[in-house]
């Protein structure tokens, strides 16, 4: 596809396809011939010419319709321009329906929702295939040469050529994809005197150091340091010792041996929790005797850039909410070469789950008081630009005093600024927004959803939406059709519930994020705040956790696991072997920066 210019961007249509488990973000002309357009799409998806396939777009009501003329590209244009649309939403199938009308081989209709996954999204421009990266170490704008810097992602990079850019600078970088710069005689150097446009990067483009590449006209590389042409190699800093349990890594950038931390430090006790991606042990600091809970990652089932970006932002969250008394903090980060370790608070009080299945609904006082401490929380992530978006029952800790603690930040977003929106669809199934299921772009209004569904969940003992999975006919009890019901269906508040609560509850579940409780952009959690229903509540007494709980688990000692589920914790303590080929595949250097030790609780450690 030609490049735009700046004049022809204003008058172009905003396209994201949809294929092969990426969404590809780039523009087309207003007036281009349906012949130019599928030569667009075969380039996007990498299809030869004999390739056959079949378009489709998503029209007003989130129904799929073909392209497959002029006249049909024409018309999904013209209704792009008259409902003034942000985009397009095209879906490619790399196949044609059996007849007309039929659905294509791998359609389905949960693909438009983009399933209950992430969805990679990348932007074409000039060729490029820009993905939005975090830059955990030195990045330079390809650009402008300028620092790539900020809060969540804050630049892209190029997945093919891995050139770097910032997102303003992105449609401006002329270079087309694999073009060799001829390298300056003055290269301007970026902020804090590393490396500019010219930097040379040491690694290969599949991470692999021992088979030493030195690509001289590409930008600083995403978690890659700069280095002088000339440089030895250096050794890999990630090696296995004789044992599993002691596998070390060297220092972090910065750290004294005093902090460096790895596995040898602590004792594994138990098994307490299991994931897709993660195990959560019970552990024991050896030194101080401390116990805390330990997550661990294997890199292998993480080594997608997504979900790469996932583990950054789960980290960047857990510093975030250290020392916070409503979410669980951390303790410190190390890895080695096939695992992460977060090494976090351990909160030994079961969670709202657990004690939901054992009472089955709570009295009003004990929910205010739980959903009270989850506001607070609420609003701490949120006023440092951080959307939840994974409230639930088992997200929510009990602490041994019988405050809560929110945990699991795999599903948040960071670096949302007031009036900044995101759109990915994710969360658990019973507690997605509304918002989320039309495709709309949201803010942080989801959170105060989700905190409608568990606080019904705690008044009424059930869930707002527990008709589906219980139906005798098979099509009622899908995830389409709990959608279904959480688009259409009014919520039916329970007649055993105060007035006050069922308020709440309305404020909280109404379907309209710009009228729900919590969601007016000046006065936002003061209308929670002031609600009647809160209105016993000294919200300054109840952050500093002068306010009794309503209930206070019973807990033995501290290494006491009554309130875990015993599937997880008769489970035998132990990490699997590595598999020599599997390390040998993961990109080092996508983890670089990984390791972090809280300074506070170190600290009082040393003191020990």
């Amino acid at each position: 596809m030609p490049t735009l210019d700046p004049e022809e961007l204003e008058n172009s249509v905003r396209i994201k396809v949809g294929f092969d488990g990426n969404i590809l973000v780039t523009n087309i002309k207003n007036d281009m011939r349906y012949r130019e357009f599928c030569a667009e799409i075969r380039d996007i998806c990498k299809f030869n010419d004999e390739q056959p396939f079949t378009v489709k777009w998503l029209d007003e009501e989130g129904d799929p319709c073909t392209i497959s003329s002029q006249i049909e590209l024409n018309e999904a244009i013209r209704l792009y321009e008259v409902n003034k649309d942000s985009e397009l939403n095209i879906h490619v199938f790399p196949n044609v329906p059996a007849r007309p009308g039929l659905p294509c081989a791998g359609e389905d209709r949960n693909m438009y929702r983009r399933g209950a996954r992430r969805w990679r999204k990348l932007y074409k421009v000039n060729g490029h295939f820009y993905q939005a990266k975090r830059f955990s170490r030195k990045a330079a704008c390809a650009f402008c040469s300028d620092r790539i810097w900020g809060l969540g992602r804050q630049g892209f990079k190029c997945i093919n050529c891995r050139v770097t850019v910032h997102k303003r600078c992105h449609k401006l970088y002329k270079k087309l994809c694999g073009t060799i710069e001829e390298p300056s005689d003055q290269q301007p150097l970026a902020q804090n005197g590393e490396k500019g446009a010219s930097g040379l990067s040491k690694t290969s483009s599949n991470g692999d150091s021992k088979n030493l590449r030195v690509q001289k006209t590409l930008p600083v590389e995403y978690g890659q340091e700069v280095v002088e042409d000339g440089d030895e190699e250096e050794e890999d800093h990630f090696h296995d010792a004789e044992s599993n349990w002691s596998a070390k890594v060297e220092p972090s950038p910065g750290g004294s041996d005093s902090g460096q931390l790895t596995l040898d430090h602590f004792q594994l006790l138990r098994v307490i929790g299991r994931g897709s991606y993660a195990k959560v042990l019970q552990v024991e600091h050896k030194k101080t005797k401390r116990i805390y809970a330990m997550k661990v990652i294997k890199k292998e089932l993480v080594n997608d850039d997504e979900d790469i970006d996932w583990v950054q932002t789960e980290k960047h969250v857990f510093e975030a909410a250290t020392n916070y008394p409503f979410l669980v903090g951390l303790h410190s980060c190390f890895q080695t070469a096939s695992r992460l370790f977060f090494v976090i608070e351990f909160v030994n009080g079961g969670d709202l789950m657990f004690h939901m299945q054992r009472q089955r609904r709570l009295p009003e006082e004990h929910a205010r008081f739980y959903a009270a401490e989850i506001c607070l929380a609420l609003n701490f992530l949120h006023e440092r630009g951080i959307v939840y978006r994974d409230l639930k029952l088992d997200n929510v800790l009990l602490d041994s005093e019988g405050h809560i603690k929110l945990t699991d930040y795999g599903m948040c977003k960071e670096g949302l600024k007031p009036g900044d929106t995101t759109g990915t669809f994710c969360g658990t199934p019973n507690y997605i927004a509304p918002e989320i299921l039309r495709g709309e772009e949201y803010d942080f209004s989801v959170d105060w959803w989700a905190l409608g569904v568990l606080m019904y969940e705690m008044l009424a003992g059930r869930s707002p939406f527990d008709a589906v999975g219980n139906a005798d006919n098979p099509d009622q009890n899908t995830e389409d059709y709990l959608f279904q019901i959480i688009l259409e269906k009014p919520i039916r508040i329970p007649r055993s519930l105060s007035v006050k609560a069922a308020s709440l509850l309305k404020g909280f579940l109404n379907k309209a994020p710009a009228e729900r409780l919590g969601c007016h952009p000046q006065t936002g959690f003061s209308d929670i705040q002031s609600h009647p229903f809160f209105r016993a509540i000294d919200w300054e007494l109840l952050e500093q956790k002068q306010i009794i709980p309503p209930y206070k688990p019973h807990i033995k000692h501290e290494r006491d696991l009554e309130h875990f589920d015993p599937a997880f914790t008769n489970e035998p303590v132990r990490l699997t072997p590595d598999d020599p080929r599997s390390i040998s595949e993961i990109d080092q250097s996508e983890f670089d920066g990984f390791e972090y030790v809280n300074p506070l609780l170190m600290s009082m450690e040393d003191c020990v």
